[in-house]
Order: structure tokens, then C-alpha cells, then sequence
């Protein structure tokens, strides 16, 4: 299934799964509540994620007198996009992400890390994947998915306090049914999440593929990929977990049923759809 098909129809399911909980409680002032409550913080993500993440790993821009700026330069033009502003950060552990809230106000921000272990070949693919966020407008739509999930368990929660202290439509209506209640109250925020993560890893498929199309060839970053996995597992990156999304190897690792909440695929899965191409 495209990548952009697969990310309509499980932001369609968040979507619908909040929907059905508001049905459910038949408390749509609740819901209207939550999910304005989520997106005045989702917004305010949004339109400054790109002063938060870079102040908060201490990125310092630079210009054009830097490698790493006329590599940006050359893919951005080849992309057709505006030119990003272009930062370093000072962390061994090789990584790299896109910020900023559209192609106009968008950041590139690369570790020292990843500028020493990579060669120009590889870290061009990397650029390259992180120009295709940019062109994609990735940060919109892990802002959008973001919200609905935060209303879905904010909700929840709702749910959770009015079936402690009583109320709601099933009592209302004389027929309540608790094991329904708390069965949505735990799994509503489970589902949420793993559809959340399942949308991020789409958009890290996709980006992989745009950045290869963007760079002209799928094998610098492939190369890039594995290197970046080995690396990063032995110069670990102290990263906040709510940006780990935004670099291009999740800087923690995920395993057993924990990698069902994976916001990144398995790197051995981005590099052999790579290699294989669309299809």
C-alpha cells in the first residue's frame, strides 16, 4: 500500500476512534472540549517546534562558509524547495532531523557525530531524507495525528473520573456496562498510540524514499542508515523522548512488543525498501 494512502487511513481511524468514544459516552461536549484543549497544545507545537527542539540539543547555525550548509544548498535546489536554515549540534552520537512548520520556515539540523562518521556520499542521503519531511510537510501531520490521539486519551481519562464518581450516558440510561467502560478507558489510549507510531513510521518509509529520489540515488543513504544504527548503539544520544520521532534513527531502542510503539521501522526494513525501490 502507498505510504500517503496508508497515512489517510490510519489518521481516518484516529479519527473515527475518537468519534466512537465521544458515541460511546455520549458526551460530546466532552470531546469537543478535549480535542480543542489538544489542539491549542499540538498548535503551539507546531508553529514553534522549530525554536523548542533546536534550542533545547543547543543547535548552532551556520552559514555558508560550512560543508554542511552547501551540501543543504545543492539538495534543496535539487528538491525544489526554499532553502532551510541549516544548524549543528554539539553531540557525539550521530543523528540528524528536520524542524520547522512548512517549506518556508524550515530547519536542517545534523550532529557533529553523523558530519564525522559519514562521508559526504552518505550524509547527502541523510540531508536528502530530511528535505523529503520538509517537502512532505511531515511536521503537519504528526502535529494533526498528535492531536486526535492526545483527545483520545484525554477523553479517556474523562471517562475514567466519571465512572469513578458516577455519572454518564449508560447511567442515564439505566443500563451501565463498567467492563465496556474500562475496557475503552485503557485500550482507547493503547490503540491511539500504536496507530500513532504506526503513522511516523510511514512518514519515515516515505521520507526514505523522497530523499533517494532528492539525491539521485537510494545507496548513500542505505549506506548512511546502517552506519548511523551501528553508531548510535555505541555513542548513545541523550534525546528527550517526546523529539525522538524527528531524527532519522530513533536514538532509543524498541524491542519485543515495546517496538509496536516504534516511531521509526527497523533500519534493515528502510534499507532493503530502499534498495528494492517503489513498487
Amino acid at each position: 500500500m502507498p505510504n500517503g494512502l496508508k497515512t489517510a487511513l490510519l489518521l481516518g481511524l484516529l479519527s473515527g476512534m475518537l468519534l466512537l468514544i465521544g458515541d460511546l459516552l455520549g458526551g460530546q461536549n466532552g470531546i469537543v472540549i478535549a480535542f480543542i484543549f489538544a489542539a491549542v497544545m499540538n498548535l503551539g507545537s507546531y508553529w514553534f517546534s522549530d525554536k523548542i527542539v533546536l534550542r533545547m540539543y543547543r543547535a548552532q547555525q551556520v552559514g555558508p562558509e560550512h560543508p554542511l550548509y552547501r551540501l543543504t544548498e545543492r539538495l534543496a535546489q535539487r528538491g525544489g524547495l526554499p532553502m532551510p536554515k541549516v544548524y549543528i549540534i554539539p553531540d557525539p552520537s550521530p543523528n540528524a532531523f528536520a524542524t520547522g512548520r512548512n517549506p518556508n520556515h524550515a530547519a536542517v539540523a545534523a550532529t557533529q557525530g553523523i558530519m564525522q562518521v559519514l562521508t559526504e556520499h552518505e550524509l547527502e542521503g541523510v540531508i536528502a531524507h530530511e528535505l523529503a519531511h520538509v517537502k512532505h510537510r511531515d511536521i503537519l501531520i504528526s502535529s494533526v495525528a498528535a492531536t486526535i490521539a492526545a483527545a483520545i486519551m484525554m477523553v479517556a481519562r474523562m471517562a475514567m473520573y466519571a465512572g469513578m464518581f458516577g455519572g454518564g450516558r449508560d447511567d442515564r440510561e439505566g443500563g451501565s456496562n463498567p467492563i465496556a467502560l474500562i475496557a475503552m478507558i485503557f485500550l482507547a489510549p493503547l490503540a491511539a498510540g500504536l496507530i500513532q507510531a504506526a503513522i511516523s513510521r510511514s512518514r519515515e518509509f516515505a521520507a526514505d524514499a523522497g530523499g533517494a529520489s532528492i539525491a539521485g540515488t537510494p545507496y548513500g543513504l542505505a549506506d548512511a542508515l546502517r552506519k548511523i544504527d551501528a553508531a548510535s548503539k555505541r555513542v548513545p544520544m541523550d534525546a528527550n523522548p517526546a523529539t525522538a520521532h524527528m531524527f532519522i534513527v530513533k536514538p532509543f531502542s524498541g524491542q519485543g512488543l515495546m517496538s509496536l510503539f516504534s516511531t521509526h521501522p527497523p533500519t534493515e526494513a528502510r534499507i532493503r525498501a530502499l534498495l528494492e525501490g517503489p513498487r
